[in-house]
C-alpha cells in the first residue's frame, strides 16, 4: 500500500434504535473510500486492523450514542504524524468496527513489544481486558489472602482473569456462568454455579459463601446484585466493571438493597480501565511471566471476516461463545 492510496474500508454500522436483545439484522456492513494519509500537521495515527475484539459492553454503547462501539486490536502502523508512533509498528487500542483506522485518540494507543506470545493475546489477556482484571482486582479491591471473593459472569475474559488473579493470591473463589464444570478445571475456580437455574439468588449464594462475601466483581446487575449486597461481609468491596443483565433493557432494573452498603460498610466503586493505563507496564510484565510460567489459561474464540462481526456479538448473548471472542480480518 502507497501513502495516499485510496482504499475501500468497511466497517459494521448499527442501526439507529436498537430495541432489546440484538440481532444481525441490527448491523450492517457498509463500504467508503479512504486515503491512506494523514492529514497535515495532525498527531494522528493511521493503522490496518487485523483483529477486533468482541465485547458485551458494545451492546451498551450502541445504545447510548448508536455509533459503531469501539473495541481493542492490534494494528500494523501505515502512517503515522505522531513522534511516538512509526510506521510498521504493531499496536492495541480503541476503534471502531473497520477495517482501516485514522486514530486520533493516540493516549489509548499501546505499543506492542513482545511477539512471543500469539497477537491475538492483545484482543483479551494482554490488552484492555486483562488490565481491567488486573487493575479493578488489585487497586479497587484491595484483595488479601484468604478472602472470599465472588465473580458474576465469570465465563468472560475479565471474569475469567479476576478468578485466576484471585487464586493466585490464596483466595476462594466462586463464579457464576453457564460453563460450570469449565470455570472449574480449567480456571481453577473453587467452585461454581450456573445463575440461571437458581429461583433464589440470595439463598444460593449463602450456600456458596456461608461465611459471607469479601469481594465481588460485578459484571450483571440487577437481580444479581441485590442478592450481593444481602451476602456481603463487612467492609466488603465491589468492584462495578459491567451490567450485563442491563444492556438490552430499555427501562433498568431498581436494586433495592443499597441500604447494606451503609450497613456493612461496603465500598462499591464504578470502573472504568482507561483511567488505569499507567498501570499496564506493570500489569503486562505480571500477566507474561504467569501466563509463562502456566499459571494462568487463556482461551480464544476466533472467527475470520468482518462479516462475522454481527453474529459474533449476538454470539455472546446467546451462551454460544466458549472464551474470548475475537474477530480475525482479512490480511494483504
Amino acid at each position: 500500500m502507497v501513502a495516499g492510496e485510496e482504499v475501500a474500508n468497511r466497517r459494521v454500522v448499527p442501526n439507529e434504535y436498537i430495541s432489546g436483545f440484538p440481532e444481525e439484522t441490527d448491523m450492517e456492513i457498509v463500504t467508503s473510500t479512504m486515503k491512506l494519509k494523514v492529514p497535515e500537521g495532525s498527531k494522528a495515527v493511521l493503522v490496518k486492523n487485523l483483529s477486533l475484539s468482541c465485547d458485551a459492553h458494545m451492546r451498551a454503547q450502541m445504545s447510548l450514542d448508536g455509533a459503531p462501539s469501539a473495541a481493542s486490536l492490534f494494528e500494523p502502523v501505515l502512517e503515522s504524524g505522531h513522534p511516538n508512533f512509526k510506521e510498521g509498528n504493531l499496536m492495541w487500542g480503541v476503534t471502531g468496527w473497520e477495517e482501516y483506522s485514522l486514530i486520533s485518540m493516540t493516549e489509548y494507543l499501546m505499543k506492542i513489544t513482545n511477539t512471543d506470545v500469539p497477537l491475538t493475546y492483545y484482543n483479551g489477556l494482554l490488552g484492555m481486558n486483562g488490565l481491567t482484571a488486573y487493575a479493578a482486582f488489585f487497586e479497587v479491591c484491595s484483595p488479601k489472602k484468604g478472602e472470599y471473593v465472588y465473580v458474576s459472569a465469570a465465563f468472560g475474559t475479565v471474569g475469567q482473569l479476576v478468578g485466576q488473579f484471585a487464586k493466585l493470591m490464596g483466595c476462594y473463589v466462586a463464579g457464576s456462568k453457564e460453563k460450570v464444570d469449565l470455570l472449574k478445571t480449567k480456571f481453577g475456580f473453587d467452585d461454581a454455579f450456573n445463575y440461571k437455574e437458581e429461583e433464589d439468588l440470595a439463598s444460593t449464594l449463602k450456600r456458596y459463601f456461608p461465611e459471607g462475601i469479601d469481594i465481588y466483581f460485578e459484571n450483571v446487575g440487577g437481580v444479581m446484585l441485590d442478592a450481593v449486597l444481602l451476602n456481603m461481609r463487612l467492609h466488603g468491596r465491589i468492584a462495578v466493571c459491567g451490567m450485563i443483565s442491563q444492556y438490552n433493557r430499555a427501562k433498568l432494573e431498581g436494586v433495592n438493597n443499597l441500604f447494606y452498603l451503609l450497613t456493612k460498610r461496603i465500598l462499591m466503586r464504578g470502573f472504568f480501565v482507561l483511567d488505569y493505563g499507567h498501570l499496564y507496564p506493570q500489569f503486562l510484565e505480571t500477566t507474561i511471566k504467569h501466563l509463562t510460567e502456566g499459571k494462568i489459561v487463556y482461551v480464544e474464540d476466533v472467527v475470520e471476516g468482518l462479516e462475522k462481526a454481527p453474529s459474533a456479538l449476538v454470539g455472546i448473548f446467546q451462551g454460544h461463545s466458549v472464551g474470548r471472542k475475537v474477530v480475525l480480518l482479512a490480511r494483504d
